[in-house]
């Protein structure tokens, strides 16, 4: 696919990876829905500045993907500004950890229905109209999580096997209409998944501080001996947008964390 005007969606665009992946993509000459709940509007304004600094068209768009009417009306504001949607990226995520006989039913539903429903429902929005012209990306944040299972983080990455599940099934689909359907599994990426959640818990149970437990689990997990960043996810998307031959993966970008 050609990247130069193509029209993009990122949910969860606001921060972190789905920043990073807005920018890779306008950088790159796409125009660029930035989706996310109206709360977080401070920083996607800095994600829209940072595309507009990029010399790129952005535009600010609300919704929660728990809400199929929501999703609509996104894929909707895009192709009233610009004629058509091209890429759907599905970021949004949400994360809670804990094990399975002290998790709480209703962070299990909150993660199951942002991670998992909200790919499915925002997929479903925009599919009929890749259908309609014959092509376009959908790609999808797994996580290597989706790849592995680990203690305390049964629902999270419950959500995230089912990401990569749903990403083959819909590549099977969307294949007549030359439209690719993908994953991306991130590794350890320095977001505030990390930052707010996992480290502080690596952490307690270690004796070292947040900061000290990221560093230690790159240290002593990750092959290449770093943590990814957003702009690889960045270049991941760009990559897999791009691929005409290449759909029902899940590329593994986490220094070798994983290689399944």
């Amino acid at each position: 696919m050609e990247l130069k005007n193509a029209v993009a969606i990122v949910t969860g665009g606001a921060r972190g990876i789905g920043r990073g992946i807005a920018c890779a993509l306008a950088e790159e000459g796409a125009r660029v829905a930035v989706a996310d709940l109206p709360a977080t509007d401070a920083d996607r304004q800095e994600t829209i500045a940072e595309i507009e600094r990029l010399g790129g068209d952005a535009l600010a768009v609300d919704v929660d993907v728990r809400d199929f009417a929501q999703a609509q009306a996104m894929v909707e504001a895009a192709r009233a500004k610009w004629g058509r949607v091209d890429i759907l990226v599905n970021n949004a995520g949400v994360i809670a950890i804990g094990p399975v006989v002290a998790f709480a039913e209703e962070d299990w539903d909150r993660v199951m229905d942002v991670n998992l429903k909200g790919t499915f429902l925002c997929s479903k929005a925009v599919g009929p109209h890749l259908m309609q012209q014959r092509s376009g990306r959908i790609i999808n944040l797994s996580s290597i999580a989706g790849k592995k299972g680990r203690g305390g983080s049964s629902c999270y990455s419950a959500t995230k096997f089912g990401i990569i599940g749903f990403t083959q099934a819909l590549a099977h689909e969307m294949a007549p209409f030359d439209v690719t359907v993908n994953a991306i599994c991130p590794g350890e990426v320095n977001t505030y998944m990390w930052r707010e959640v996992l480290s502080p818990a690596i952490g307690a149970m270690a004796g070292v501080s947040a900061d000290e437990a990221f560093e230690g689990f790159i240290k002593t997990q990750v092959p290449m001996g770093r943590p990814q960043t957003v702009e690889d996810m960045g270049q991941a998307a760009v990559f897999l947008c791009r691929a005409d031959n290449i759909t029902g993966i899940a590329l593994n970008v986490n220094g070798g964390t994983e290689m399944a």
